[in-house]
């Protein structure tokens, strides 16, 4: 594990102390987590930006839906 320097404003600074008691971790841990749920949502938010992306240039026709329906139709006795 690398020690760093982070500069907080004493607000931010205050409010992260107080969250760490609450939660009864210190201040590195309480930061960690937080660093780490962040880099996790900016991740999950850049796939769906290109799921969504992927779907705005090769818009769903529904042609697929329907041969997987023909598929999936019971046989006829």
């Amino acid at each position: 594990m690398q020690t760093i320097q982070v500069v907080l404003d004493d607000k931010l600074l205050r409010a992260a102390d107080r969250a760490a008691r609450r939660v009864r971790v210190n201040r590195s841990a309480l930061i960690r987590e937080a660093l780490r749920l962040h880099l996790e949502r900016m991740r999950t938010k850049e796939l769906e930006d290109r799921e969504r992306e992927g779907y705005r240039k090769h818009p769903d026709t529904g042609e697929d839906a329907l041969l997987w329906e023909r598929e999936a139709a019971w046989p006829e006795d």
